[in-house]
């Protein structure tokens, strides 16, 4: 079973790390042709963009700047210990053993606007770059046509070397629409986080993404294995709904 999840605008460069063990990203040569097409742009560029303010885009201006190869413990960090979203609360990858920690290496992957796709322990650089966003360069049309076969191949090379062929996709939809679904040899099942609100079931946007990683957290401790298994899942009050659920679809209530 492999789990993506996506990333974290937030992150932590900052607290101490549980582990010192890290391994390098498949595709350092890819994000470094990314960094080198964002230099072009200057402070306002990056803010129109990207969507964001003159004080984060000059940040990430400086932070493109600063990007470098070869990723080290000294000049970078690992992925897991660095993104701080919502989705990584309800990882709490703090909790995790050192056994946890490679189970998490072997079965969970992170999808990367940036870094294409992550393993917990993958190092990286700090640095703001959204999938969806508007980015054209060289002869590509945006960062979906850069990425899609890219991932894709290396989430199959993944489920191959695992030894099966189901996904459960706790991304986004930013994240998994970057996957191309006619190439990739996978199982997909999708688990769907709903709250009742004034009577009627809806997606809280945060609660969704702390419940994925709640998800991500329970699969990895657990060693889940079989889809079926995904239905115990009862964190902070959720509970499977076979009525809402449909074959691939795994919806849960609260």
């Amino acid at each position: 079973m492999l789990i993506i999840l996506s990333p974290a605008k937030r992150l932590d460069f900052k607290s101490p790390l549980p582990v010192q063990e890290h391994s390098e990203n498949r595709f350092l040569r890819e994000a470094q042709l990314i960094v080198k097409e964002l230099r072009k742009y200057d402070v306002a560029g990056l803010s129109t963009m990207m969507h964001i303010s003159s004080s984060l885009a000059a940040l990430n201006y400086q932070r493109y700047r600063e990007w470098s190869l070869p990723f080290t413990p000294e000049n970078a960090r690992q992925a897991v210990f660095t993104f701080n979203g919502d989705a990584y609360a309800g990882l709490d990858v703090s909790a995790f053993g050192a056994q946890d920690i490679a189970a998490a290496q072997k079965h969970l992957r992170i999808l990367s606007a940036l870094y294409g796709v992550l393993r917990p322990l993958d190092l990286i650089q700090a640095y703001r770059i959204e999938m969806g966003m508007k980015f054209a360069f060289s002869k590509y049309r945006s960062l979906y046509d850069f990425w899609s076969v890219k991932i894709t191949e290396a989430i199959n090379e993944d489920l191959k070397a695992q030894g099966d062929e189901v996904l459960v996709n706790l991304a986004s939809e930013e994240y998994h629409k970057a996957l191309d679904y006619s190439i990739l040899k996978a199982d997909v099942y999708t688990p769907v986080f709903k709250e009742e609100k004034n009577g009627k079931l809806k997606i809280v946007s945060r609660n969704a993404k702390r419940a994925r990683g709640m998800m991500s957290r329970f699969i990895i401790k657990n060693r889940i294995t079989n889809p079926e298994e995904l239905k115990l899942f009862d964190m902070e009050g959720y509970f499977y709904s076979d009525r809402l659920s449909g074959e691939r679809e795994i919806v849960f209530v609260r």
